[in-house]
């Protein structure tokens, strides 16, 4: 539950300016994760994030420039904590999540830089990822079992 949630504070992050634990608190809520300021408080710590000025002089929270080598780290266990199993069907490879996890899943999928897939699309509990070809889909596949194995 902490990995959907803390996958889902950086989703809202990314798509919205959020300027206090309140509204980061208020969102969260609409999205199904019943939280307390402790627990927004926790995350935005565990997260690494902070305040910055946007465009028009509010603040608004977005991730501390990590290393790419702690990025890595971090894509790889949303990807572990999400991925349920994965099939393909010529260049077309399905991955199934967790309920809720598609999106975290394939943001990281983008963020692990899989040269193989051309783009992705995302629901609820599935990710379809158009790849190159036939043997690159065969490829990706062991690549992301390794993954998947640590």
């Amino acid at each position: 539950m902490k990995s959907k949630r803390q996958a889902k504070v950086l989703e809202i992050i990314s798509k919205h300016n959020i300027e206090t634990q309140e509204e980061l608190s208020d969102r969260l809520e609409q999205e199904g994760f019943h939280v307390t300021q402790a627990t927004v408080s926790r995350d935005i710590r565990e997260l690494k994030l902070t305040k910055v000025a946007d465009g028009a002089g509010r603040q608004k929270y977005i991730p501390l420039m990590e290393s790419q080598a702690d990025l890595s780290e971090k894509y790889i266990r949303v990807f572990r904590d999400g991925f349920v199993s994965m099939d393909m069907a010529q260049n077309i490879l399905v991955i199934r999540t967790v309920s809720g996890m598609a999106m975290a899943v394939a943001a990281a999928l983008d963020a692990m830089d899989c040269h193989e897939i051309v783009g992705s699309i995302a629901g609820d509990d599935t990710i379809m990822c158009a790849v190159r070809t036939v043997e690159d889909t065969e490829i990706l596949m062991k690549r992301l079992r390794k993954v998947t194995e640590g």
